[in-house]
This record gives structure tokens, C-alpha cells and sequence, in this order.
């Protein structure tokens, strides 16, 4: 019998049409030989299976569904929701609830790589690890005087949600006036907002898995180039971006990357797709890595970075898939 699996998509935030685009992606990787697949949408209480024309009512006491008369109870979920639920360990939860084995990392992990701020400074107790100064504002609370921010952080300084993805209510703010207008801004998007000193060098991302037997293999690095102030909403969907896979890296560079990837996945104790944001500063060659993010449910579209990673990597992302799927039974 073929396990049933959820694509579970959607989503509670900006990102939920983003979500869908990936379950799109993942259900046409998927292998149908081995699996019997279903996009599960959720929004709010809603959650809802897509079946060809049709769209049934998840049960969700035990997230089962029933079509053509038939009950079928969901084997495994992989997760693509970007942003709340499902990248911050709310559905983890209801599935450990439920004994249902998924495709990312537990709660705990979750939650602490969805809030930047805490992970920042969770990560600033591994002393191989760079990352950038930041200050933390949450609504509610006096917004922080500009000159004294500035004074710490200096221009440009990057405002961003501090929970969120696809560059939602970011901004890159270049005078002290647009400071206060930025931190609004991104307060639509979360109840606490980032303001982070910039780094200025190369972007580049780096995915990985844990593959069969628990080796954790990481992919090839992309480097990130676009005409954009940075890599926003724009440049990520509108194709205003050039990404370079393999990325342009000094050898020694790019072993140094890969060792990182792997070494914050492993502390994390990660487990499925997650992929790493970089900024290479300083003499090329030579360069330091600053970690700018960590994301556990990336992009999965046939053009989003993790599947151009696993087609240099010479790898099929069917067999990747397969691979996350079987290690939970």
C-alpha cells in the first residue's frame, strides 16, 4: 500500500500564496510510485484537501479526510507552510499530538529559528559564528530613540519582521527619518520588529538534509545577485535576480561554507530541507561568514534555490524527498 501524504500549504501570513507555489512544486516532485499525494491547504480553522476538482474537509481530530465515500487518515505530512503555522512549530505540535511523523525539524527548533532575534543570540554562543548587531522593538512598547539606534547600527541599517519570510514589510533604510516609517511598516507584518545593522559583501545561500543513515549532506552554494537595493519580494518572484549555482567561491571559501551549513544544522539538531542565508564579507578568498537567516520550510518551486542545489548536486529532488519521508518510519 502507497502511504498517504499531506502537502500541507497555506498559512496564516503574507506568505500563503508563496506556500501554495511550493506545494505545487513539491506535489509535481513527489514520487507517485511510492506515494499517494495531496495538497492540504489550511488558513485560520480551515484546513481543506485538494482532490483534483474537488476540495473535502480535513477531520482534523485525527487529519483524515473522506472522498468518493472513502476515509483515509494521512500517513505523513510534509510541511511547506512559509511563516505562521508552519514555520514556527504550531503544527509541529498538533502533529506530535497526533503520533503523525513530518518533514522538519520539532517544536522547539521551530520556534527558535522563526524568531531572528532569539536565534541571533542563541547563536552568538558558538564562537565560529558570525552574525550581525540588532535591536529588538515590539509593538506596544516606546519606539527606540533614532539617533542613539543609529549611533549603534549606523546607515543603511536593514527593518525587518521578526517573525516572517519572502522580504514582507522590510526595509532598507538609508536616512534617520525613514527609520520610524520602516519600524511601522514591518510592525503590519509582526508584533516584533528587527532593526539590523547591515553587512555589505556577497549573498549567498546553502541548503542541506539529512539523508539516510543520519548523514547530513549539504548541497551546492547559490550566490545571490540582483539590481535590487536587496533581495526583496521583487527579486525573489519578478526574476530581478541573477543566482549562480555553484556560486563564484574561492575553493577554500566555499569548503568553509559547506562546513558551517552543516555544523549550525547539526547544533540545531535540524531535520529535513533547511536552507542558510550568507553574507561574505572582507578580502575574497578570505572572506568572513555572517549568518543572516536560517529557514526551515524553503522555497520549493521547480526555480527556488534548493531544487537548482540538488540538480547540481547531481541528485533527483524525488529521491531527496523520499529520503526525508522514510526516515521518520
Amino acid at each position: 500500500m502507497k502511504k498517504i501524504i499531506a502537502i500541507v500549504a497555506g498559512g496564516d501570513s503574507s506568505e500563503h500564496d508563496v506556500s501554495m507555489r511550493s506545494a505545487a512544486g513539491i506535489l509535481s516532485f513527489m514520487d507517485t510510485e511510492k506515494y499517494e499525494c495531496y495538497v492540504v491547504e489550511q488558513r485560520g480553522s480551515l484546513w481543506t484537501v485538494h482532490c483534483g476538482e474537488e476540495t473535502v474537509p480535513v477531520e482534523l481530530s485525527d487529519f483524515s479526510f473522506t472522498v468518493g465515500g472513502k476515509r483515509r487518515r494521512f500517513d505523513f505530512a510534509y510541511i511547506t507552510i512559509h511563516g505562521t503555522p508552519g514555520e514556527n512549530g504550531i503544527v509541529q505540535g498538533y502533529f506530535d499530538l497526533l503520533g503523525i511523523p513530518y518533514s522538519t525539524s520539532g517544536v522547539l527548533v521551530e520556534s527558535l529559528t522563526f524568531n531572528k532575534f532569539v536565534l541571533n543570540n542563541f547563536l552568538r554562543a558558538f564562537p565560529w559564528l558570525h552574525l550581525s548587531d540588532s535591536i529588538l522593538v515590539r509593538k506596544g512598547e516606546t519606539l527606540p530613540d533614532t539617533d542613539e539606534t543609529l549611533r549603534r547600527l549606523g546607515l543603511p541599517c536593514f527593518v525587518k519582521p521578526n517573525a516572517g519570510g519572502s522580504s514582507f514589510g522590510v526595509t532598507k533604510v538609508k536616512t534617520a527619518d525613514a527609520l520610524q516609517p520602516a519600524i511601522e511598516k514591518a510592525m503590519r507584518e509582526s508584533d516584533e520588529v528587527l532593526i539590523e545593522k547591515m553587512m555589505d559583501g556577497t549573498e549567498i545561500t546553502c541548503g542541506c538534509y539529512r539523508a539516510a543513515g543520519g548523514e547530513v549532506r549539504v548541497f551546492p552554494i547559490t550566490e545571490v545577485v540582483t539590481t535590487q537595493e536587496f533581495f526583496d519580494y521583487d527579486a525573489k518572484y519578478n526574476g530581478k535576480v541573477d543566482e549562480i549555482t555553484p556560486a563564484r567561491l574561492a575553493p577554500e571559501t566555499a569548503r568553509r561554507v559547506s562546513e558551517t551549513t552543516g555544523r549550525v544544522y547539526r547544533a540545531l539538531d535540524c531535520y529535513g530541507i533547511v536552507r542558510i542565508d550568507y553574507i561574505l564579507t572582507g578580502e575574497k578568498g578570505k572572506e568572513q561568514i555572517n549568518l543572516l537567516e536560517i529557514n526551515t520550510t524553503p522555497g520549493m518551486t521547480a526555480t527556488s534555490f534548493i531544487p537548482q542545489q540538488v540538480r547540481a548536486a547531481g541528485l533527483e529532488m524525488k529521491d531527496v524527498l523520499s529520503e526525508i519521508i522514510e526516515g521518520r518510519f
